[in-house]
């Protein structure tokens, strides 16, 4: 849905239109963002509002605008959101502690806009886990840091709180536990025929001000109806993305007008979008490209397995770690999940051509294909298609520097005929 872009925002008088209000706040991005879809705009747009709303809501959705390339408006749309919010805290660059001084002043909580948050959380960024940690811990209303304050002679552990609005861009992707609380906008360079006004801060930062003040004008007004707002969800948005999308909504129900239906578009497509993009641990990595290889076929051979998993295109099985795959770290990377009895899930021994070699059942590995790997049914054709860049930056140092002798089961294991359908080759 396209608006047409006013130099100015209208003024309200009198009671505020929320829907009303939230076009502005459109038209306002739309001046100065190129966002890559509909489902974008709306997405910040209620975010944008949402953070006037924070005492209204269990958790806070993290804003994450990322591109493979620099030069893609991340910074811009930054920019235009720190118009538009309550007591923004822009950053490239702050200490954990800082941060958790910052966030934890809940008299005056700022919603933080940190740009260039690839160099914290990149491939070659180091020591990031505690600004981690609050991150994610500020998600929740209910989150907190907990920290040992001394009392004259004594200490005592005291829970700080560190709930906040915040806003990410950055290059490449976010850590996953970040990604998951995240509503992310896929940014990219404007095309030729994408033109935007040139924001000069000293006359357009007033604009957005104006904005802003109604938006904290019609929360008041409306805060009673967002709090405690249970919104309905599109139907299969559940568990994280529902916590994720629910301020959202209610924001979008509180306003009216076409908002709650778009907003709730908008959640279907960058769910979706999310889950498309989700490449997983290396370990459901493996899952699902073991699925792949067996086909249907009842047990294989470990160096079939291998075989075949080195020799996919765009996946991680050839450089792990800086050597091949081989079959002492797929026994170790299997046995970290469990067959449908409980056990560890392990190499048996498979008679073939009168040999017996090592490999894996598919009964074993059936339960661990359920519970973590896409369903057959939604695109097949996907399993495996995630990416190899982003699986092998997951992968931690798997390989020992001793031998890599395969793991062995010393049960002896008799194949059945139903099983001798295995190709010997294998």
């Amino acid at each position: 849905m396209n608006h047409p872009n006013p130099p100015h925002p209208t003024t309200s008088a009198g009671p505020e239109d929320g829907a009303a209000l939230l076009d502005d706040v459109e038209r306002h991005h739309r001046r100065f963002n190129v966002f890559p879809s509909e489902a974008a705009y709306v997405a910040v747009v209620l975010w944008d509002a949402h953070t006037h709303f924070m005492d209204c809501f269990e958790a806070t959705a993290r804003l994450a605008f990322l591109s493979p390339e620099p030069g893609s408006g991340k910074t811009r749309a930054l920019e235009i959101i720190e118009t538009l919010v309550p007591r923004p805290m822009t950053t490239v660059d702050i200490s954990p502690s800082a941060l958790f001084r910052s966030v934890s002043a809940t008299d005056a909580r700022p919603t933080v806009l940190w740009d260039e948050i690839d160099t914290v959380f990149g491939p070659k960024a180091v020591g990031s886990e505690e600004l981690r940690g609050l991150i994610n811990a500020g998600y929740r209303r209910t989150g907190g840091i907990y920290r040992s304050v001394r009392e004259g002679e004594d200490h005592k552990v005291v829970k700080f709180p560190v709930y906040s609005a915040l806003a990410l861009a950055g290059l490449g992707d976010l850590p996953d536990t970040i990604m998951s609380r995240a509503v992310v906008i896929r940014m990219r360079r404007r095309a030729p025929n994408e033109t935007v006004e040139h924001f000069r801060q000293r006359v357009n930062e007033p604009e957005g001000h104006a904005l802003r003040d109604r938006l904290a004008e019609w929360a008041e007004q409306v805060r009673e109806k967002v709090d405690g707002a249970w919104p309905e969800m599109p139907e299969g948005v559940t568990d994280r993305p529902a916590d994720v999308w629910e301020p959202l909504l209610a924001v979008a129900d509180a306003a009216g007008g076409h908002w709650p239906t778009r907003a709730r578009a908008a959640c279907l497509e960058l769910v979706n979008a999310a889950k498309a993009n989700d490449k997983g641990s290396i370990g459901i990595r493996l899952l699902a490209d073991l699925r792949a290889v067996f086909d249907g076929a009842a047990r294989m051979t470990s160096a079939s397995i291998l075989e075949r998993l080195l020799a996919m295109d765009d996946a991680p099985w050839a450089d792990v770690d800086g050597r091949p795959l081989n079959t002492r770290t797929l026994a170790r990377m299997l046995g970290d999940y469990v067959t449908a009895d409980n056990d560890p899930i392990k190499p048996r021994n498979i008679k073939v051509a009168g040999s017996v070699l090592k490999g894996y059942y598919a009964t074993d590995l059936t339960d661990a294909w359920t519970r973590y790997c896409t369903p057959l049914s939604e695109d097949r054709s996907e399993e495996s298609a995630t990416g190899a860049t982003a699986a092998t930056a997951q992968v931690r140092p798997l390989f020992p520097v001793a031998d890599q002798v395969a793991v062995a089961d010393e049960t002896p294991h008799t194949a059945t005929p139903a099983e001798d359908g295995l190709n010997p080759t294998g």
